[in-house]
């Protein structure tokens, strides 16, 4: 099935808006209830597209698309969506700030008890959680663009009071979430003796070295990493760094870390929340956290002015840790010169616990940097390999054997401890079951980078494959019809689940739909051998229209002149677009080629009569 994303995100609006409002008002919760994660993902579903993509904005009710208006008809028209929007914004923001004015990010429903005797705690479903600060950050940033630009459009006193009341409060979630997320960065020292040392050791060292040129070897490559965490002042994540003997991880835990030093600041963001997660990083929340910060540095927010200055030294402060847990990852996953411990399926974690799912995480980290690098295509196809392994072992583009310990990793998903929970109450754990679409989204991520038409074209497949997975587990029936997620559409040993629709998975497809929308809006690749011979065959083009202008200069070659204009124009345009997209300048060359030939031949013949 080939992808389509605007048609694909118009229907998932569509079915967002039929889900969410019953007679006329906005309704709440997903497959497993109301929190501040699901109500925010849910919310996602709509703002993210509308605030990226160019083709979906409904700030500007003048300039609203006909389709995309025709997917909402259940909140209104142009006029009135942005107002339901609104209004579904105040609740929301009433819902999740407390009597004395602080920003809740409560896990809630989210939270698991690994014991299935004792419920979760009242205490614990109100613990913040990373995956809350991370999904506000991005929410809020869409929810302020969209109101800077709608506001810009209201006369009505009244509208315009409302519109920046929520921004206001709207700015204080969005700061508070900054701060939080710089109270759970956290980074973990430990001797290379101890089992966390071995078990690091033992991963990254591929080529059977001496386990002491291999640590030296490390601490080399992560040289600059150490100095740049050591000079650390902001939030938590301040560790005694200076013995060089030891060895590190860093990157965020699942929520605030126990005695987090609070983060001075002039912001308004309520009183502060106390945490207690351990000082250890976590690798999924590691992910999402580095997923929304790159959102507090994009274009989008810098050219809109998104964040005030003391929110930018938050965000300068949360970008620094994200170049820093960026480099860290990657080094570790590409470490050494024969295989990369990345390659070696399943990634193992310094507490020896390893999974499919952790190499994922850890391959989500390492196309992050290689957007940022471009790198070569030689690093892109190992890349492309551990990719194309994930896709077979979670059985997606393999099939699936009867009774299959595999397809749990689908449903009802990995089960990731919560260490530390068990302080006020049972242990927990959260249930991850996004394997498919971050595979998706790392695969595109890494194909739209690709130089090499085979690799790109390798990883075009795969994610077509991943597609075509992810498109079968869509709803079918009931009040989730066309929304995520049903596993047992692919897996038969799976128990169809709730036909409600789970935002979690939803709002990752949506994700992913926008980030394949702004990829295909992006200049095509170009292909440097394509380009070489687009401009072999232009420089023939021009000269021989440089021929054909010298014999044709009488005044017998008047009636051949706008053919010669028209041979030209297409010349010119071939010149001005051979470096962007050869493929079209090649095209308007051949074009010239065919005209400039049959002028030769004309010629040709006309000498032979005579």
């Amino acid at each position: 099935m080939k992808l389509q994303p605007r048609q694909q995100l118009l229907e998932v609006w569509r079915a967002v808006s039929r889900t969410s409002t019953h007679d006329g008002r906005w309704t709440w919760g997903g497959r497993d209830g109301s929190n501040s994660i699901s109500d925010t993902e849910q919310l996602l579903c709509l703002m993210f597209p509308a605030s990226e993509l160019t083709g979906f904005k409904i700030d500007v009710p003048d300039e609203t698309a006909e389709d995309v208006l025709e997917s909402l008809t259940a909140l209104g028209d142009s006029i009135e969506v942005p107002k339901t929007l609104i209004r579904v914004i105040r609740e929301y923001l009433d819902n999740y700030t407390s009597e004395d004015g602080r920003p809740l990010f409560a896990g809630g429903s989210y939270f698991k008890s690994n014991d299935p005797a004792q419920d979760v705690t009242k205490e614990q479903q109100d613990l913040d959680v990373v995956d809350s600060f991370s999904m506000s950050v991005t929410l809020m940033l869409s929810i302020l663009g969209f109101l800077k630009v709608f506001r810009r459009s209201v006369r009505r006193e009244e509208l315009l009071r409302e519109i920046l009341d929520v921004e206001s409060r709207a700015s204080k979630r969005l700061s508070a979430a900054m701060v939080n997320l710089l109270r759970s960065f956290t980074i973990n020292a430990f001797d290379p003796g101890s089992p966390q040392g071995r078990v690091l050791i033992r991963s990254v060292n591929q080529t059977g070295s001496p386990d002491r040129r291999v640590i030296e070897d490390l601490q080399r490559q992560l040289t600059g990493v150490r100095a740049g965490l050591r000079d650390l002042t902001i939030g938590s994540g301040q560790v005694d760094l200076d013995n060089p003997n030891l060895l590190f991880e860093c990157g965020w835990s699942w929520g605030i870390v126990q005695d987090a030093p609070l983060v001075e600041t002039d912001l308004d963001v309520g009183p502060p929340a106390g945490g207690i997660a351990p000082n250890l990083p976590f690798l999924y929340f590691t992910v999402i956290a580095l997923t929304s910060i790159t959102d507090l540095f994009s274009e989008r927010t810098r050219v809109l002015g998104l964040l005030d200055d003391d929110q930018q030294q938050l965000a300068n402060a949360l970008q620094r840790r994200w170049d820093l847990t960026q480099a860290y990852w990657s080094r570790i996953a590409m470490f050494g010169r024969g295989r990369w411990p990345l390659e070696d399926i399943p990634w193992r974690t310094t507490d020896d616990a390893e999974s499919d799912y952790f190499s994922l995480l850890v391959t989500a980290m390492v196309v992050e940097n290689l957007l940022r690098t471009r790198a070569s295509d030689t690093v892109l196809n190992r890349v492309a390999g551990v990719l194309d392994e994930l896709a077979i072992r979670a059985r997606i583009t393999r099939r699936a054997i009867k009774d299959d310990p595999t397809v749990r990793m689908h449903s009802p998903g990995v089960i990731y401890q919560l260490d530390g929970s068990d302080a006020i109450g049972p242990s927990m754990h959260w249930l991850i079951s996004d394997f498919a679409i971050t595979l998706l989204k790392r695969t595109m991520g890494v194909a739209s980078i690709a130089q090499s038409t085979q690799t790109r074209e390798r990883l075009l497949s795969l994610a077509d494959e991943i597609w075509v997975h992810i498109h079968k587990r869509r709803c079918g029936n009931g009040v989730g019809r066309d929304l995520w997620d049903q596993p047992s559409n692919v897996f038969a040993d799976i128990e169809p689940a709730s036909e409600v629709p789970s935002w979690y998975f939803t709002e990752r497809v949506v994700e992913f739909l926008v980030s394949a929308a702004k990829t295909s809006e992006a200049d095509p690749i170009r292909s440097p051998m394509l380009s070489d011979i687009a401009g072999e065959m232009l420089s023939e083009a021009e000269h021989l229209y440089d021929q054909e202008q010298l014999i044709w200069a009488t005044s017998s070659g008047q009636a051949l002149q706008p053919k010669l204009r028209s041979i030209e124009g297409n010349l010119q345009r071939a010149r001005a677009i051979v470096r962007a997209r050869p493929g079209s300048a090649m095209a308007l060359i051949n074009e010239s080629l065919r005209d400039l030939e049959l002028l030769a031949l004309a010629r040709e013949n006309a000498a032979g009569a005579n």
